[in-house]
């Protein structure tokens, strides 16, 4: 088993929010369908693991989920929309390793609109306030770039640079996981000329690992064009998801949903190494999908660095002279 492998996993389908990208909310899995500490336990040793949803902190039981997967794995990233500051700040306390990443869309009015949450911003920024004060260094905000929020872009990544966090982003996709089929870029030239700008930022930074995000969101503009992917996708080899109802996935941006079995019902070393799970990673590496998001390139990246080295350096060059990049 590959010594880099990472897990997202996937603790509920409920969520607080409901996000005009994402239909996540209108399917919530029930709590007492949503897998437990048992399940969770047949897990292997990973390298990374995210913690994602719906929204994590729904589930009461996640200060036990995390305890367990503390002991499987040497990092962990929970994703959360930041609403339920009591909650985070509490695990946080307990586990101030923690990573936090915080889904932002842009300026408090845009994102409030874009989430549907009444006021989510200020409780956003509640959060953040108070993990500041007890001085937990692992945050970020993570962005998903729509039309509605591009020209907030630049200035949630400068904001984000001032505190010192992470900054991610994304663009609209389409997948069983997100049960959307109908995200669509509109205004493709303004969207991918606000990565443009961002990209121009990452390159002028004397940090190497924002020279790399800014390859990543290069990337985003190859996918809002339809083009293919940059570098192959190899979910289902040294990366993979977990869902609530225990079900193993080699990749979340998939047409339909495909297992590779059960984790219910059936060992780690069962499903990682049998007949189904050898299926699902040729369905990958025929997908036409072409997604770009960051569980699928960051690795690409690690495995094939000679095309992403060449660009960063052709184009950190461009960047030190003034010129565009490519």
């Amino acid at each position: 088993m590959s010594s880099k492998l990472h897990g997202s996993i996937i603790v509920t389908s409920r969520c607080n929010a409901k996000c005009n990208m994402c239909d996540v909310w209108q399917y919530p899995s029930r709590p007492e369908e949503e897998i437990g500490l048992d399940v969770y336990e047949k897990l292997p040793q990973m390298f990374f693991t995210n913690i994602t949803g719906g929204e994590p902190f729904v589930r009461k039981d996640l200060p036990e989920i995390v305890a367990l997967l503390r002991r499987k794995t040497k990092r962990i990233v929970i994703s959360t929309n930041g609403f339920f500051t009591d909650r985070i700040i509490a695990l946080c306390e307990k586990y101030p390793d923690l990573g936090i990443r915080i889904s932002i869309e842009g300026a408090p009015e845009t994102n409030d609109k874009i989430r549907g949450i009444p006021e989510g911003a200020a409780r956003t920024e509640r959060t953040l306030l108070k993990l500041r004060e007890m001085g937990i260094r692992d945050i970020g905000f993570a962005m998903t770039v729509q039309d509605m929020n591009a020209k907030d872009l630049v200035g949630l990544y400068e904001k984000a640079e001032g505190f010192g966090y992470e900054f991610a982003t994304a663009t609209l996709h389409n997948s069983h996981y997100f049960c959307k089929t109908d995200n669509r870029i509109q205004d493709k030239e303004m969207v991918t000329g606000e990565f443009r700008r961002l990209i121009a930022r990452l390159l002028r930074s004397n940090k190497p690992k924002q020279w790399f995000r800014a390859y990543f969101n290069h990337g985003l503009i190859n996918y809002i064009y339809g083009k293919p992917r940059f570098l192959p996708c190899e979910m289902g080899q040294d990366g993979f998801f977990l869902d609530p109802y225990g079900d193993v996935l080699a990749c979340n941006g998939m047409e339909r949903k495909m297992p590779m079995g059960n984790l219910k019902t059936q060992s780690w070393d069962e499903i990682w190494n049998g007949s189904k799970a050898r299926d699902v990673r040729h369905a990958v590496k025929l997908c036409q999908r072409n997604c770009w998001m960051i569980g699928s390139a960051a690795p690409a990246i690690w495995h094939h660095p000679l095309k992403p080295v060449w660009w960063v350096f052709s184009n950190k060059m461009q960047a030190m002279q003034g010129k565009p990049g490519n």
